[in-house]
């Protein structure tokens, strides 16, 4: 290194040393960013066990299974258990990284991405899923901290005598910090569904901080006098195929350039905001990619293609493009400045008058018009000007999200509306920082997904007048406070989900209830189910009077149930109850002599039986049992008399049934149900599939013109009924295994998509990506 490259001097590093290798434990400078690292690292990896027992336990609330359940419980203990030794492990692999850091002995990890066809022949299938959870992890820390990291690397390459490092071999980068998890949970006997559970924590605690602690690494480093002056910036190059290596550390100098691939700015596939595209390739004919910058490469891609075909062809919402508003033959661009401060004046404009408009949508096609004429009207030459392709992709992709959202079903039209006002303000957002498209985590999109999602499913409440309001207090707080800093949005998100919270403690209460009080009732059905199909069987191909099918059906049915509940269904009273039925059913069909006989032998103790059974349901007066009786006997002896007309004349006055009236429609599920025996080919795979289906799992049923969206809560393992409620958590329906099989094989019902739960944004993009393909020619009207 060239003195002109030494740092200047200061008391934690002097200028000597860079010249020579840095032992672990010499210099100031170094052990304070150990320090630094060591103890953030902790603290993060303390909220990671800290939220596990909550994680876990809703999991185990919502397994499909006991099986699974069981294993979210037992592997809450496991954790418990393992946890000093994980963390451990955890601490030593990092401390353990910096040391060989400093001693040149720290190699690059690698990634699952780089395993080659032949290695990934050697790993196990569970080994391969885990490699690809830390490998996602790291690699959007990479993506989101990519200016941090560079100028981290560069500091500490020349804290280390100037050994050029690569993203992979940063003691503190996100590679090694990840890796020392995966090996610290090694020894934990965990299964992958556990450990994907865990990792997820990992993410939110530990790599969603890494922001914060490369910053404050840098900033340490930059006080000390480390390349103070280091600069990052991307340098487009149309030309490059893959992004260029950083410059070794050993020639740093105060001024670093990094050059990404990008297109030319006039380009569609450039992002908004002049940043660069994704460098892998897309395929603007297949789904929409996962990975969010892909998915916004894809869209600018296909509104690039859109314009082409016709600048004054509709997008989604059926509005027009913003390109469109502006002359044809205009040559100039507006400035970034000039937009924003059309912007900013309409703002103002929206926060002088949106108590008289809170009630009314902003429609997206008046905001661009209305932008349209801010721009022109602080123009000198508004025939000339029009805005970049770049600002022209943000504004209609914007115009589309609040299309989508005043289009979305899931929502209630008064929270569509408040929401429909944020417009201005995310547009301001997202024409300044391009993340609001590419980061889950992203404070502006984390509050309108919150805002959403209650609207979806608190919307409805009782007490929707003070979700509304509370949502219109946020979109006016944004609309009046906001003037550029995103921390305006995590204050109100927590604000908002301070609010909200009681709302889904709510819900989640009543749904569990729900749950209860329909296992309890579960049991008694499944109770009645059973005694149906004995008192079925005893009346399989006979034809008794109807006084005594009506008794049976009616009456000892109850009794069964009572029995069975009461001694179980291997019990002597169970049999002899049956028994009983079976006699009564027999004894009112003709039979010959020696069938009389054994009848006037059986009459006796068939009778002390009959009125222990009707004693059991205590709904009886004794009168009423020895009249009941009496009739009974008088239809046995003109049925054997063949009297059939004597017999057909009898009528009990039977009291309707207790356990029908208890359990109201549920009582006729069973036989209102198709038998599964009876389904078709396809509904029984339907139904073999249903089997396996998770709680949590939401569903549309069409009747009529009327569709409903439930969710799954719960499914019995005795009476094959699924249970499901609504968006408030109450109880909506009940279906058997048969009749849910056969309504989705009719197309009266289906399991929704996962897309339904996806965050408001996530599903905004994603259809908007559909409908480009469809405009661009790309798919078939399908979507």
């Amino acid at each position: 290194m060239s003195s002109q490259d030494t740092p200047p001097h200061s008391p934690s590093i002097t200028p000597a040393l860079a010249s020579r290798g840095i032992q672990p434990r010499s210099g100031e400078l170094v052990q304070s960013c150990r320090k630094l690292v060591m103890n953030r690292l902790a603290e993060h990896l303390a909220g990671v066990f800290g939220q596990v027992d909550d994680t876990l336990f809703e999991y185990a609330e919502k397994a499909e299974n006991n099986q699974v359940q069981t294993l979210f419980f037992d592997s809450m203990r496991e954790i418990r258990k393992q946890r000093p030794l994980a963390e451990r492990i955890y601490h030593q692999k990092i401390a353990q990284g910096f040391a060989d850091f400093l001693d040149g002995k720290l190699e690059p990890q690698q990634a699952a991405a780089e395993l080659d066809a032949e290695q990934l022949t050697l790993v196990q299938n569970e080994e391969y899923e885990e490699s690809l959870l830390v490998t996602n992890m790291v690699n959007r820390v990479k993506a989101r901290c990519a200016q941090p990291l560079f100028a981290l690397e560069q500091r500490l390459a020349l804290l280390n005598n100037g050994k050029k490092l690569s993203e992979d071999n940063n003691p503190f980068g996100p590679q090694i910090i990840a890796q020392a998890f995966r090996e610290a949970m090694a020894p934990c006997p965990l299964q992958l569904r556990v450990r994907a559970v865990l990792y997820t924590l990992f993410d939110q605690h530990v790599m969603h901080n890494l922001d914060s602690l490369y910053a404050a690494l840098n900033q340490r480093l930059i006080e000390a006098g480390v390349l103070p002056n280091l600069k990052y910036s991307a340098q487009r190059n149309a030309n490059l195929e893959r992004p260029s290596k950083a410059p070794a550390a050993s020639t740093a100098t105060e001024q670093s350039t990094v050059n990404a691939n990008a297109a030319p700015a006039s380009s569609p596939s450039s992002t908004p905001g002049g940043d660069s595209a994704p460098a892998a390739p897309l395929d603007l004919n297949g789904p929409p990619p996962s990975d969010p910058a892909l998915l916004l490469s894809g869209l600018r891609n296909l509104l690039g293609e859109h314009r082409q075909r016709g600048i004054d062809a509709p997008l989604f919402g059926n509005t027009r493009s913003i390109a469109s508003f502006a002359p044809h033959d205009a040559s100039h661009i507006y400035s970034a400045t000039e937009l924003l401060e059309a912007l900013n004046r309409m703002q103002r404009q929206s926060a002088d008058d949106l108590a008289q408009r809170r009630h009314s949508p902003q429609q997206v096609e008046s905001l661009k018009t209305d932008l349209q004429q801010q721009l022109e009207s602080h123009s000198q030459q508004p025939d000339q000007h029009k805005l970049s392709d770049q600002e022209a992709d943000v504004i209609d992709l914007v115009g589309m999200l609040f299309d989508f959202i005043l289009d979305d079903d899931n929502l209630p039209d008064t929270c569509k509306t408040a929401l429909s006002h944020l417009h201005t303000p995310y547009l301001k957002v997202a024409l300044q920082d391009k993340a609001l498209f590419t980061q889950h985590h992203h404070p502006a999109r984390r509050l309108l997904n919150a805002m959403a999602q209650a609207g979806v499913l608190y919307g409805s409440e009782g007490d929707e007048r003070g979700l509304l309001a509370k949502m219109q207090w946020v979109v006016e707080r944004v609309i009046h406070d906001f003037t550029g800093d995103l921390h305006l949005f995590t204050t109100l998100l927590e604000d908002f989900n301070e609010f909200a919270t009681p709302l889904k403690h709510k819900v989640d209460l009543r749904e569990r209830r729900a749950v209860e009080t329909v296992k309890g009732r579960d049991k008694l059905l499944a109770a009645r189910q059973q005694a149906v199909e004995a008192i079925a069987h005893c009346l399989n191909n006979r034809e008794p009077p109807r006084i005594i099918r009506d008794f049976l059906e009616l009456t000892w049915t109850d009794v069964l149930v009572f029995v069975l509940l009461r001694h179980g269904d291997d019990s002597s009273e169970w049999l002899r109850s049956r028994e009983v039925a079976e006699q009564m059913a027999w004894s009112g069909t003709p039979q010959d002599d020696a069938g009389r006989e054994r009848l006037q032998a059986l009459r006796a103790p068939l009778l002390e039986d009959l009125r222990k059974g009707l004693t059991l349901l205590g709904g009886y007066h004794e009168d009423g049992i020895r009249r009941l009786l009496q009739d009974l006997v008088a239809c046995q002896y003109a049925v054997q008399a063949k009297q059939p007309q004597v017999a057909a004349k009898l009528k009990a006055n039977l009291p309707p049934s207790q356990l029908g009236a208890m359990l109201g429609e549920d009582a006729e599920l069973a036989s209102l149900a198709p038998r599964e025996s009876g389904l078709s080919p396809r509904a029984q795979v339907l139904a073999k599939q249903l089997g396996q289906i998770g709680f949590g799992t939401w569903f549309e049923f069409v009747t009529g013109e009327q569709t409903r969206t439930l969710k799954l809560s719960w499914f019995s393992p005795t009476t094959h009924n699924y249970m499901f409620v609504d968006h408030s958590g109450q109880r909506a329906a009940i279906k058997p295994l048969a009749q849910l099989a056969s309504e989705m094989e009719q197309g009266l019902a289906r399991i929704v998509t996962a897309e339904h739960d996806a965050p408001l944004v996530d599903r905004a993009l994603t259809a908007i990506y559909h409908v480009l393909q469809r405009f661009t020619g790309r798919t078939a009207n399908t979507h």
